[in-house]
């Protein structure tokens, strides 16, 4: 028996994902950077849905089932939740690309500083959410 539960364990490793994004857009890693993102908010939501009793799909946005279950939210986070789902939306669109690319499409050459930083700041914004709801 652990005094962890899952959500925290959760928001744990989003914590951990955000020192590696600073790291990976200093090094210029930009597509990178957009992939863990996306880990990274999708933990963190995830985390927020479990916090609040529901048990979250296997699949990589649930920024559709927050919206859904707001209800279930403090109003200080509620108000984020817009933002949350069309956060995680862009990040699981670009989740494919960001990594393995395609035959027109080279991660390392389509990817720039602007989509690294976006990226960062979406998921700081998640991570910040997630705190409030899970705590520390």
């Amino acid at each position: 028996m652990t005094s962890t539960t899952l959500a925290q364990s959760y928001l744990l490793k989003a914590g951990k994902r955000l020192r590696v994004l600073e790291l990976l857009l200093q090094e210029d890693a930009y597509s990178d950077v957009v992939r863990e993102a996306q880990e990274l908010v999708e933990l963190a939501l995830k985390g927020m849905l479990r916090q609040v009793g529901i048990d979250p799909p296997k699949w990589h946005d649930v920024g559709p089932l927050l919206l859904e279950h707001a209800d279930r939210f403090p109003d200080t986070v509620r108000e984020r939740f817009e933002r949350l789902a069309e956060i995680s939306r862009w990040l699981r669109r670009e989740r494919e690309f960001a990594f393995y690319g395609d035959v027109d499409f080279i991660p390392t050459e389509e990817y720039h500083r602007g989509d690294a930083e976006r990226a960062l700041a979406d998921a700081r914004f998640a991570l910040e959410a997630a705190t409030v709801v899970i705590g520390r």
